[in-house]
């Protein structure tokens, strides 16, 4: 008969091979995975992600200056609040939606026929869970570029900023192809909706890319800053954050953080795109042993977008599936 202790040798060698077997990614960290999530991509991406609970973060490029794109419809939603508090705004007036208001992209307003009486609530909530252009441009009308980027600097954003409504945006990508377009009304640019030369693609790739002629600009660690503010009251009232995170619950666009979500987490989210150049998406994950942050910044797109979304679905997936 063989010595005991050769049998627990053996036993013990078992365990360390099957522990150092099969997936590779399984006892690798969290922040690994989701560089090696990351790396996958034929894009430029940055990451941010913070467990409320434990302060634990993830970083990932995340001071790096990236184009926001519709994300940064978040911090007008939040001036916008704030000046309801302040008597400066009444939720219920409402704004007739005139034909020169309208804005191409993304949005349904811009359906309706002229006239439409949407309220503020309304034209806010349209901004985010449809990322509507129309009511992005009412609303940045009403509430001032300036103020909305004062607001920021005030509270400490020093990389997050407005620099462009949706109008001038749409009215920059279509003078890449026509020079004489940059003299072009809203109205104008509105009817004419997105240049489709044959060059139009490449036009879009080197427009996205090109951060003189971005709707704004953040970095992943100060949107993600400020979506923890948000959720904790730190910029309006109990009730103001409550409604706005009920209105980021809302949004219409689930391919992304909440893809594999369903069941796990409630996601309270807002995207930013340009496909399939980029997909962005940031957000508030609510689920037993969170919440956490989440922020992710995709630009300049070579491959495949439906698998850049997928990828980014995953790495929420993993976020919960560890930190819970």
């Amino acid at each position: 008969m063989k010595p005991y202790w050769n049998r627990s040798l053996v036993l013990a060698l078992a365990v360390i091979f099957s522990c150092t077997s099969g997936d590779p990614d399984k006892y690798s960290s969290l922040e690994e995975r989701v560089e090696k999530h990351l790396g996958s991509l034929n894009a430029q991406t940055t990451f941010y992600a913070k467990h409320l609970p434990s302060g634990k973060e993830i970083s990932i490029r995340a001071d790096q200056p990236v184009n926001p794109l519709s994300v940064i419809k978040i911090p007008m939603m939040v001036l916008a609040f704030r000046d309801v508090e302040d008597g400066l705004l009444d939720l219920d007036q409402r704004y007739s939606v005139k034909l020169e208001d309208m804005r191409g992209g993304s949005g349904l307003l811009q359906t309706f026929t002229p006239e439409l009486t949407p309220t503020f609530k309304d034209l806010i909530t349209q901004m985010i869970i449809t990322s509507d252009n129309t009511a992005t441009d009412i609303m940045l009308n009403k509430l001032g570029m300036d103020r909305v980027n004062t607001f920021l600097r005030e509270a400490g954003y020093l990389e997050t900023t407005i620099l462009s409504s949706t109008g001038d945006l749409f009215r920059n990508l279509r003078a890449y192809s026509n020079p004489s377009a940059k003299d072009f009304s809203d109205r104008e640019i509105f009817e004419l909706q997105s240049p489709l030369d044959s060059d139009s693609n490449d036009h879009s790739f080197t427009f996205e890319g090109d951060s003189t002629k971005w709707l704004g600009r953040t970095t992943a660690r100060e949107m993600g800053r400020l979506l923890e503010q948000l959720g904790n009251a730190e910029l309006t009232s109990k009730e103001s954050a409550e409604e706005m995170t009920a209105i980021l619950k809302n949004q219409m666009y689930s391919s992304r953080i909440p893809r594999f979500l369903r069941g796990k987490a409630t996601v309270a989210h807002k995207t930013g795109d340009w496909p399939p150049h980029a997909g962005n998406d940031v957000g508030i994950l609510y689920y037993e042993g969170g919440p956490s942050i989440i922020s992710v910044f995709t630009n300049q797109n070579r491959g495949d977008f439906v698998e850049l979304e997928a990828t980014i679905g995953r790495i929420a997936e993993d976020l919960i599936n560890t930190w819970n």
